[in-house]
């Protein structure tokens, strides 16, 4: 790893932080230069990030990793979180809303607490990591929101869970508002689209031969995306290398939304 690069001098946040896209986007923007934030209700696997980052840059002062616990429900946990990042790293420039989960299920099937649980975490965990950033990267003189949603917050299948894709479409348009109400003070966001991406919250449905089937024959580039695929999208929205983007999605699903 280096430690200047595309994101030199400058704090991230992620949340959902400890495996999956959000370590692949931690060990990216540390790599670039980036202090890193690691928020997670995962300790164990968040800790042991922080501590892997943490040696492998042992050049910069303090190391440029930290370990959050952050429920995404929560506006304390997310308050404290923004502190903590602050009170170590002097600042936040970078807020990446990564922390999500998979909801399966059809429409008659769907309890009300399922659609709330979901909801809760994809959509309004969206909406209380950006209220509680945004003084922070007011703070900064500006900054990137990167919201992670889904190739599924663009365009609809059989296969997923209707409120896993309606939680995906509203991080979306949440995102344009961000957008549209904070380009006056340099803040900027937007939203990233994986397809199928080999995570742990896709090994279940990967390890499912007829499933693994159907999913790849949707994809027209044939195969599952890597986290590094949607690191270096989240890496190019955080960096000032984009600095004319806001409001926009990028899509990195291997041409899914393309048919």
């Amino acid at each position: 790893m280096q430690s200047v690069g595309r994101l030199a001098g400058k704090a991230a946040l992620i949340s959902g932080g400890a495996r999956g896209l959000g370590a692949a986007a931690a060990r990216l923007f540390a790599a670039e230069g980036a202090q890193v934030a690691i928020g997670d209700v995962l300790e164990a696997d968040g800790t042991a990030l922080a501590a892997e980052l943490n040696r492998e840059l042992a050049d910069q002062p303090d190391g440029p990793a930290l370990f959050l616990p952050l429920d995404v429900t929560d506006p304390a946990q997310w308050q404290a979180a923004v502190a903590a990042t602050v009170a170590r790293f002097g600042k936040l420039d970078i807020l990446v809303n990564n922390a999500g989960v998979r909801g399966a299920g059809r429409v008659e099937d769907l309890t009300a607490a399922e659609w709330e649980r979901v909801l809760a975490i994809n959509a309004k965990g969206v909406f209380l990591g950006t209220q509680a950033a945004l003084p922070a990267l007011r703070q900064a003189g500006g900054g990137a929101i990167v919201n992670i949603s889904s190739q599924l917050g663009l365009v609809g299948v059989d296969n997923s869970g209707p409120h896993y894709q309606a939680s995906k479409g509203a991080v979306r348009i949440f995102t344009k508002a961000t957008a549209i109400q904070y380009a006056g003070e340099g803040i900027r966001a937007n939203s990233v689209h994986p397809g199928p991406i080999a995570t742990p919250m896709t090994e279940a449905g990967r390890a499912d031969p007829e499933r693994y089937r159907t999913t790849v024959s949707r994809i027209p580039l044939g195969r599952y995306g890597q986290p590094a695929d949607v690191a270096y999208g989240v890496l190019f929205l955080a960096s000032d290398e984009s600095s004319f983007m806001t409001g926009s999605e990028l899509v990195i699903d291997g041409g899914w939304t393309a048919q």
